[in-house]
């Protein structure tokens, strides 16, 4: 019986033709202003993915680390509510749908999904790609612009992905109020940077503000315990490069690591994890160092040693982003 292929090798079939007679010159030249834009601080009110060949580049060099990230912060907000399956999915600014893949990816069936852009070319190629998957080619792909004017459908669940950084401070705070409005559920992921991990704490404020408890990744809804300008809350995911990968990005290796900062937050009850592992841990002889965030709100070190039999290999075994002591949901 031939296995299922899963959504992440479709999704790499779906790519693997998307630079086919689009010269090598203006793609290395859309991925180098896509990465200006990506690292850059100043909002923008305009889409920045303007025609086929920006959003082609950006579905090669950016799909990829996108659908990652968001599904390993998918896959630690189910492991928190393990009874609980949406229903139904809004990704808002979901550009060529790297986040619809990755939630369908966590939760696979097919759902009613609404993806919302400004930007029309994402969605036209959002939606090709989208053909390449029975579970997602009812999906519905709608033009609209994010910001202050934003209102979205009732869905149980709200991504919003990479797409705090291109607003102002005020259409930050109107998306995450319309997610709110909207939602059971809602996840915000941003890159892992200072940047990126202060306009999630603030999306993060606003969804405990409006009643929501956070399942993941922190182990409580109490204020975030690092000291902003001090360190930044993040994590990272390891990402495959396929040869399409690595012709718009270069580099040789066959592997990258996105990082990324997020938070998931339910309406419902939650019992999150003891603690969460928010640092790479350090295995030295003898020994393995966890930081831990912790339910009381604290940051605390753990130190693991041999003498600690069983413990001690599952802290060998643990990886940046599980949830802490053995048996907790990662």
């Amino acid at each position: 019986m031939t296995a299922p292929v899963s959504p992440a090798e479709t999704l790499r079939t779906a790519l693997a033709g998307l630079l086919d007679g689009l010269p090598p010159k203006v793609a290395a030249q859309a991925v180098d202003r896509l990465i200006a834009n990506y690292r850059g601080t100043t909002p923008t009110d305009t889409p920045i993915l303007r025609d086929r060949a920006d959003v082609a580049a950006y579905a090669a060099y950016r799909m990829p680390a996108t659908f990652e990230a968001v599904r390993a912060a998918l896959d630690a907000f189910a492991d928190v509510v393990p009874e609980w399956t949406p229903g139904s999915h809004v990704d808002v600014g979901g550009g060529t749908g790297a986040a619809t893949w990755a939630v369908n990816a966590t939760w696979p069936g097919e759902r009613p999904v609404t993806v919302l852009d400004w930007a029309e070319p994402a969605l036209v190629l959002g939606r090709e790609l989208a053909s390449a998957s029975p579970q997602l080619r009812s999906a519905e792909w709608r033009r609209s612009r994010i910001g202050a004017e934003l209102a979205l459908p009732d869905a149980d669940l709200v991504t919003v992905s990479y797409v705090l950084g291109e607003l102002t401070e005020a259409g930050r705070g109107a998306v995450v109020d319309a997610a709110v409005a909207a939602a059971r559920a809602v996840v915000v992921i941003e890159p892992g940077t200072p940047d990126g991990y202060a306009r999630v704490i603030a999306a993060r404020d606003r969804l405990i503000g409006a009643g929501f408890s956070v399942a993941a990744p922190c182990p409580h809804s109490a204020a975030c315990p690092i000291v902003p300008g001090e360190d930044w809350c993040h994590f990272s995911a390891r990402v495959s490069r396929s040869s399409l990968h690595r012709q718009v990005k270069g580099g040789s290796l066959a592997y990258e690591d996105e990082k990324f900062s997020y938070v998931a937050a339910t309406r419902g009850s939650v019992t999150p994890v003891a603690a969460r592992v928010v640092r790479r841990p350090q295995i030295r002889k003898g020994q393995v160092l966890l930081d831990l965030c912790e339910v009381g709100g604290g940051l605390a070190r753990s130190t693991v040693t041999k003498r600690q039999g069983p413990l001690y290999k599952e802290a060998r075994d643990a990886t940046w982003g599980d949830g802490w002591p053995p048996g907790e949901p990662r």
